[in-house]
């Protein structure tokens, strides 16, 4: 069985629409937090940036939450803009319906492959992972892993998943040798 693994380059960008200019993207560059006390209770927000007119905005994380319903770990990591923590809330599908955004994932991943091998018996097995929830679709993937057309995805391939919409699951398929 061969292992893939589908691997996160950088952080996504943004489809939200700019204020100022109209745009739809927007990323989050080195990521950052904006923490606004107001007594006990606190804003936090993670901030992000109009790809076009570099306009800074505000996705509301936690609005007027009181300090002791706070993670003391992420409070610490809202305050020192925890690059780990910036990943997580922007992937969290939570945040991102509440701050009415979605994720571009275009370029923003990797496929690993082992080596290629040609002493393997066919058919060959593949174990595809996600390290992150990276939307693809599976016909897609394969033929880039592979090399081949998708039509030849479409002919070669056995996968108990549908091959034509989008996963962020690991999946395992067969390759069949070529007729």
């Amino acid at each position: 069985m061969l292992p893939w693994t589908v691997r996160r380059t950088r952080l996504p960008l943004l489809t939200l629409r700019c204020v100022d200019c109209h745009s739809h993207t927007a990323t989050t560059g080195d990521g950052k937090f904006r923490v606004n006390a107001h007594g006990k209770l606190l804003d936090v927000w993670l901030l992000v940036r109009c790809v076009s007119c570099d306009r800074t905005s505000k996705i509301p994380v936690h609005e007027r939450t009181h300090v002791t319903a706070l993670d003391p770990a992420d409070l610490h990591g809202y305050h020192v803009n925890d690059t780990d923590l910036v990943t997580a809330r922007l992937l969290d599908p939570a945040l991102a319906h509440r701050g009415h955004y979605t994720l571009d994932w275009t370029g923003a991943w990797h496929l690993d492959t082992p080596p290629d091998r040609t002493d393997h018996p066919w058919p060959v097995q593949v174990t595809v992972t996600f390290d992150d929830p990276i939307p693809v679709r599976p016909d897609r993937l394969i033929a880039h892993g592979l090399g081949i057309s998708r039509t030849d995805v479409h002919r070669r391939i056995k996968c108990d998943i549908p091959l034509r919409r989008t996963t962020s699951t690991g999946f395992t398929f067969t390759v069949l040798p070529a007729p």
